[in-house]
């Protein structure tokens, strides 16, 4: 349903806080078919990124392992990659 959205389990290191909301995020605005909140819709869309990241926690922690890592990376690594590329050094991935 929502291309945006990637394959948090089996990444290494594993998913941080900020990916899982991040995914939780993309998928409300896709479901509510709300890009940018308005006063009116902002906190409602903040409760239910806040009940998907935990329930999207919980589930990443109950699945067994993959065999072979996700086939894309999260948006937040790909900046990472893209700035560890132009400045010649590795990036630093956020931590939980």
């Amino acid at each position: 349903m929502c291309r945006n959205i990637t394959t948090l389990r089996g990444l290494e290191p594993p998913a941080t806080v900020e990916e899982i909301e991040a995914a939780a995020r993309q998928y409300v605005r896709k479901v509510g078919g709300i890009q940018k909140p308005s006063l009116l819709t902002e906190a409602a869309m903040e409760r239910a990124v806040a009940q998907i990241a935990a329930a999207t926690t919980e589930l990443l922690a109950s699945l067994p392992a993959r065999r072979q890592p996700p086939p894309t990376l999260p948006p937040l690594r790909r900046l990472g990659s893209a700035r560890a590329t132009a400045t010649g050094g590795a990036a630093a991935l956020p931590t939980p």
